[in-house]
């Protein structure tokens, strides 16, 4: 289970994927019947900053051995 705290620090999010889309990181939150719901996790100043953080998400994930990771989304 990953849960990543936002950029601005005012959301606590369980996210089920994390993508890159662009300087935005968004993660999928939930899917119902008729509708998808994605947050942006944090915003970047480029779109290869925004790729070290996923590969930052990535290795923390990696490196876990517990079923619980959590990440908070760096500033910059």
């Amino acid at each position: 289970m990953l849960w990543i705290r936002t950029q601005n620090k005012q959301s606590l999010m369980h996210v089920k994927d994390v993508t890159v889309k662009g300087k935005n990181i968004t993660g999928f939150i939930e899917n119902s019947f008729l509708d998808q719901w994605n947050k942006i996790l944090g915003k970047y100043e480029s779109n290869e900053r925004a790729l070290e953080i996923l590969n930052e998400i990535f290795t923390k994930m990696e490196d876990s051995s517990g079923a619980f990771v959590t990440y908070t989304m760096p500033e910059k």
